[in-house]
């Protein structure tokens, strides 16, 4: 009878033991499960871009604008074909909101004269890295590639451009006799302010490039780049005259101008 006694107090004893080490175990295992949610509220998400979107690049570029850029338009006399080369032809893409272009080829009397205009927006699939600074790199690379000179000056539009976009504007294809005689563009033929340089008054940075290709005896082509950034945006603007005489260069101030008044108003653009 003794023993039955006992035997039920061990148990009891046994039972109480084991609910202590039971309620340790849920303590611990709450401690645990907090340090994940705190860890995950610790990560920053960066912010995304200032555009989630592209203007519509054949419409981006006014009339008026076509007119001084590509002059053989005025010279075409058939109504359906000048809307037509108003019109442009849109560069194949599969996402207009995150790259869009456009180009112009329109032969003139003078010469003939390309334009091409390209939209692209940055867009960063690291949580770490912006939108913004994603397209910084880029155009940093894009700029690396234009080799620009090293000692490329920043110039203000308003000391060597003029902005003016009159329909009346002649062709790019006079030129000096001692630009004619220069296979391509060179410091000692070239002005400072015309060099191709980085550009302070457009956009987030900027950049122009001016290369001349072909020789004496070839119809030289000019080019003329203007690209800048703006937040996630990167625009890029090529213009190119090839003249219909051979031995003349087009006129690379008369060129850079036009092509900086076209980046200044796609810069106003994006701005609106």
């Amino acid at each position: 009878m003794q023993r039955k006694a006992y035997v039920p107090g061990v148990v009891a004893l046994l039972a109480a033991l084991l609910a202590g080490c039971t309620g340790g175990s849920s303590d611990t295992g709450s401690t645990d499960d907090a340090n994940p949610g705190d860890a995950g509220t610790a990560t920053a998400v960066a912010q995304p871009g200032k555009y989630d979107t592209l203007p519509e690049p054949c419409g981006a570029v006014s009339h008026g604008t076509l007119d001084t850029l590509l002059p053989g338009i005025r010279q075409i006399t058939d109504t359906t074909q000048r809307d037509k080369a108003y019109e442009g032809e849109a560069t194949l893409t599969y996402d207009t909101d995150r790259k869009a272009g456009c180009r112009w080829k329109v032969e003139s009397t003078d010469a003939t004269d390309h334009l091409f205009v390209d939209f692209e927006r940055v867009v960063s699939y690291d949580n770490a890295v912006s939108d913004d600074a994603q397209a910084q790199e880029l155009f940093g690379k894009k700029e690396e590639a234009a080799d620009l000179p090293e000692a490329s000056p920043s110039v203000d539009a308003s000391a060597t451009a003029d902005f003016s976009t009159s329909p009346s504007a002649s062709p790019s294809t006079s030129a000096s006799s001692s630009a004619s005689s220069s296979p391509s563009t060179s410091s000692s033929a070239t002005p400072s302010s015309l060099l191709p340089r980085t550009l302070s008054d457009l956009g987030d940075e900027a950049f122009l490039n001016d290369v001349v290709s072909g020789s004496g005896s070839t119809a030289q082509q000019r080019t003329v780049t203007v690209a800048f950034r703006t937040s996630n945006v990167i625009v890029t603007i090529e213009y190119e005259e090839q003249p219909a005489t051979i031995g003349t260069v087009p006129d690379s101030k008369e060129m850079q101008d036009r092509a900086r008044n076209l980046a200044s108003r796609l810069a106003d653009t994006l701005a609106g």
